[in-house]
């Protein structure tokens, strides 16, 4: 493994850790009904290289599974993401 596949997994392990809590924090305030994080910052998150702990963060909290533009995206997000890292990375 290069270092710069090695890199960019420890990178978009980061953003799916952030994306998982991210989803988490932000169910914890829609019960609270306090301020909440935009969705547009939920889907950079995603978009960055998060969009696994996104998409598992909206299924272990029931976070945003009724959203058309969540459950459709998010996991074309990550399929995205997972076809441009084999492009990128298989010689």
């Amino acid at each position: 493994m290069t270092a710069e596949l090695q890199l960019t997994l420890i990178f978009m392990a980061f953003m799916s850790i952030v994306g998982f809590f991210a989803m988490g924090i932000d169910k914890a305030k829609a019960k609270m009904k306090t301020w909440r994080i935009p969705e547009k910052t939920l889907f950079m998150i995603a978009f960055l290289g998060g969009g696994a702990g996104v998409w598992l963060g909206m299924e272990v909290f029931r976070h945003k599974t009724k959203h058309l533009q969540f459950k459709i995206g998010v996991p074309l997000i990550t399929l995205v993401e997972l076809i441009a890292l084999g492009y990128v990375f298989t010689p």
